[in-house]
């Protein structure tokens, strides 16, 4: 068999035929093996005989060797060399045998369609689709030949490149070193050469709905003519919908415009006739056996497809398929009933996606049943959804929460039959925590000895782990994790929490119906006691006070590129004191960071440099003295407050009775808003501590020759990771496979709402009172402020002054003190009793949080309004 030219027949997706021929071709070589499925015959052109060419062309390798070393960034030098690569393989000669070959297999009067085939084409984490050139109707041999190199050359079209570059830089958090060759430039190009079919109809089909993800619709477009048309943007499609075996939808397009194939080369475009225009592409027999034929090909494929194909007078024929890449997966469900899941991430603001461990380990902490998909973690709500009397009053609970959650939820009650019936018989439904605590008493000292009882737990932690290692330490840590599951169900910590949230709801429900007061317990909860989030980013201006009187400290920090400048700092005037506080800091606070709930995302005390940003900023924005300030300040607006709203509500009908009633409220609120905080820092707290164990025998098998790298425990999970200390083996192929899962799952965007039919199920604010092009979003802390949006994805990024707005896609913790710069605040993600909504009001920055895609509508540096009383915002 030849090296360069081989029959479409004869590939498969195996690792060697997808890189002798590409992904296309070899999607098209396993397809052929699909009975009852038509292919039009071919070849490929290997990536042996790119290869060949590239290598005798000295030119060619010197302009690769220049493109390899442009930045990511230098988009001119990418422009240039990217024609000058193109000119290069079109004009390359190719050896005499390889043409030869090519030449006759091409024949003289058989019509073509000329196609490229990049390595990482059509794979399960890029498709590539469009990206490189096609080329129909090509007749004969020296036609064929010039669409060879021309495919050849598309794969250094600018667009590739750029496509490949932004594939780079699409992870939030790193990995820019990847080695799948998508970001890279070691991609070898294959082309197919098929037998060209004239069809009168052509489309694209999908056997999971590409808008909703649902995996039980079919979703075809189809156009008359070639499917180029189609494909390229140039006319509309008809869709169709089938459902379990029938069309559930139709939509017939005007069509004015068709492609057609030429007899003597190439395709033109052809005016439809008005007779036709409104003309249904396919009968509903062929749409449901089309239909068939994609549920066909998905099985074999084992994953949704997208699917190119063509009908003429002898039946369908399929030109192409590929994996639908940006189908969020679906959690394993015990049975085929239907599910309905909630994000886990989007109400603990991480909606990143997680490693096995730190999926396993919040897993084993939850008090829930969470199942995981593509990195992120659900709660499986169905029972509790179907039940007449818990589902409307969680879907409350939770629509508080998160409005779009809420509205989701609703949405999928209101469909009739949807959900299963609740069973007659088992084990009772039990509400959700928040549904069925009783009140707790309003004292203080219930707080402080929470507290008290927590830190002693985490020291008592710290001394029964010192020494521990091996299988010891694995089941110590297990165990440890799901007596957390003691700590959250305390009798008083779940009642000490909702009441502070409790008391937050009606202060403000009430306040606006006496005296038209909104957002009145924004004020009334500033400088709360026990707010361990908010005094965790006023501590921060404390470290800022320590190093503003020093030049130099200032400048180390102002150059520190990595997390050695703890040990320079010493070097310089300044420098120890400065040390020295920054530690005392992380001792405190140093288990926190972005995406905390995630116990192999690296602390603060792991990676110091993430805090630089905001050190500096305060040392240049605020005053000495700003903490003692701002807290003090904070606790005489809610005095005020509370004295006025009180003497407004003594003068209404009734009024001693309700400011008696709204007086507890208001203690009540303050005595426990700022408990709300506390359970999630001990929490990230207990996992610093394991994860420094656990890092620590890492350590101990690589030092053994288990691991290559103790990174490596991220990508097991706990019970795993327990095996490999057991067994002292690891399955080094089951590592790489987690590794190259994280990486595609890092470029999803997980949903709020899913079903277990894969639906993305979304909801809305269903607002009508908004100005032309607001964002709408969820008002969490009050006041209107304009100023420029700063869109920032990562903490460690931000070049915050005063004045400006966080944008982001959300906030946790650890993003507390960026807030003592800014002066507003928006989110994709979070609710009223979230941490970035608390800490907002704690400092008394306007906020609005849910606003749906607000870092791709929103452009860095752009003015914008924030009304955080009304929830939405401006673009200016």
């Amino acid at each position: 068999m030849s090296r360069y030219v081989v029959n479409l027949e004869e590939l498969g997706l195996d690792e060697t035929g997808r890189a002798q021929s590409g992904g296309k071709a070899a999607h098209l070589g396993e397809l052929s093996r699909i009975g009852g499925i038509r292919v039009p015959p071919g070849f490929c052109v290997t990536t042996g005989a790119f290869e060949r060419v590239v290598a005798a062309a000295p030119a060619i390798r010197e302009l690769l060797d220049r493109l390899a070393k442009a930045g990511p960034d230098d988009r001119e030098a990418i422009r240039v060399l990217s024609a000058e690569l193109r000119l290069a393989v079109e004009s390359a000669d190719l050896p005499a045998d390889l043409a030869a070959e090519i030449s006759d297999r091409a024949g003289d009067g058989t019509a073509w369609a000329v196609r490229s085939s990049a390595t990482a084409e059509d794979s399960a984490a890029a498709s590539f689709a469009g990206q490189h050139d096609t080329y129909l109707n090509v007749i004969g041999p020296a036609a064929v030949l010039d669409a060879v190199r021309r495919c050849w050359a598309s794969l250094f079209a600018e667009r590739a490149l750029t496509y490949r570059l932004s594939s780079r830089n699409t992870n939030r958090a790193g990995d820019t070193n990847r080695a799948d060759g998508v970001a890279g430039l070691d991609l070898r190009m294959a082309v197919v050469v098929q037998r060209m079919v004239l069809p009168r109809a052509a489309g694209i089909l999908f056997t999971a709905d590409p808008v909703t993800g649902n995996r039980r619709i079919t979703s075809i477009d189809a156009g008359f003519g070639l499917g180029e048309a189609l494909v390229s943007g140039l006319v509309n499609a008809d869709v169709y919908r089938v459902r379990d075996g029938a069309v559930i939808g139709r939509t017939i397009a005007t069509k004015r415009l068709a492609i057609h194939a030429v007899p003597s080369g190439g395709t033109e475009h052809r005016e439809i006739g008005p007779d036709r225009r409104e003309r249904q592409v396919l009968t509903d027999a062929e749409i449901i056996d089309l239909a068939v034929l994609g549920r066909r090909i998905e099985e074999h494929f084992g994953a949704p497809q997208d699917v190119e194909w063509c009908r003429d007078d002898d039946g369908f024929a399929i030109v192409q398929s590929r994996p639908i890449t940006t189908l969020f997966p679906i959690p394993e469900t015990p049975d085929d009933n239907l599910h309905v899941f909630v994000s886990v991430g989007h109400q603990q603001m991480m909606t990143e996606a997680m490693r096995p461990l730190g999926l396993s380990v919040w897993k084993l902490t939850s008090p829930g049943h969470m199942v995981d998909a593509g990195g992120r973690l659900f709660v499986d709500v169905t029972p509790r959804l179907a039940s007449p009397t818990i589902g409307p009053a969680m879907v409350r609970m939770l629509g508080r929460s998160d409005p779009l959650i809420g509205d989701a939820l609703q949405a999928i009650l209101d469909r009739e039959g949807f959900l299963p019936p609740p069973p007659e018989s088992g084990p009772a439904v039990t509400p959700p925590p928040g549904l069925q605590e009783e009140p707790i008493a309003t004292d203080p000292a219930v707080v402080a000895e929470l507290i008290a009882t927590r830190e002693a737990s985490l020291a008592e932690l710290k001394r029964a782990i010192r020494d521990l290692t091996g299988t010891a330490l694995l089941d110590f840590v297990t165990a440890d994790i799901q007596g957390i599951r003691q700590i959250l169900f305390d009798p008083r910590n779940m009642p000490a929490i909702m009441a502070g949230m409790e008391s937050a709801w009606w202060l403000n429900e009430n306040l606006e119906t006496w005296l038209g007061e909104r957002g009145a317990a924004d004020t009334l909860s500033l400088s709360a006691p026990d707010n361990v989030t908010a005094e965790m980013g006023l501590a921060l201006l404390d470290v800022a006070d320590v190093i503003r009187p020093y030049p130099q400290v200032v400048a180390l920090l102002a150059d520190a590129a990595d997390d050695g400048f703890l040990d320079r700092l010493p070097e310089v005037a300044g420098g120890p004191e400065a040390r020295e506080a920054i530690l005392d800091y992380l001792d405190r606070y140093g288990m926190r960071c972005v995406g905390e709930i995630d116990i192999t995302r690296p602390r603060w005390s792991e990676h110091p440099a993430a805090i630089v940003p905001l050190i500096l900023s305060n040392v240049r924005n605020a005053a000495p003295g700003e903490r003692a300030r701002r807290f003090g300040e904070g606790r005489r607006r809610a005095e005020r407050k509370e004295a006025e709203v009180l003497a407004r509500l003594r003068e209404l009908p009734g009024g001693a009775e309700k400011a008696a009633e709204t007086k507890r409220m208001i203690d009540r609120l303050r005595t426990f808003i700022g408990y709300r905080e506390y359970p999630k820092y001990h929490l990230v707290s207990r996992y610093f501590v394991y994860k420094q164990a656990l890092l620590a025998e890492a350590r101990r098998l690589v030092a053994a020759g288990v691991l290559a790298d103790a990174e490596d425990v991220s990508y097991l999970t706990l019970a795993e990771l327990g095996a490999v200390v057991r067994e002292q083996r690891v399955d080094t192929r089951l590592l790489a496979g987690r590794r190259a899962a994280f990486a595609s799952f890092r470029s999803l965007s997980a949903p709020r709402v899913l079903t277990s039919e894969g639906e993305a199920v979304t909801g809305t604010y269903r607002r009508d009172d908004l100005p032309p092009g607001a964002l709408a979003g969820l008002a969490v802390s009050a006041g209107t402020v304009e100023g420029r949006a700063r869109v920032v994805l990562d903490m460690a990024d931000a070049d915050l002054e005063p004045g400006d707005i966080l944008v982001t896609a959300y906030t946790d913790p650890s993003w507390s003190p960026a807030f003592v710069t800014i002066s507003g605040l928006v989110t994709e993600v979070g609710g009223l009793m979230t941490h970035g909504a608390v800490i907002a009001r704690e400092y008394g920055l306007p906020a609005v949080v849910g606003v749906e895609n607000a870092t791709r509508l929103i452009k860095d540096g752009q003015r914008i309004r924030v009304h955080g009383r009304d929830g939405y915002l401006e673009i200016l």
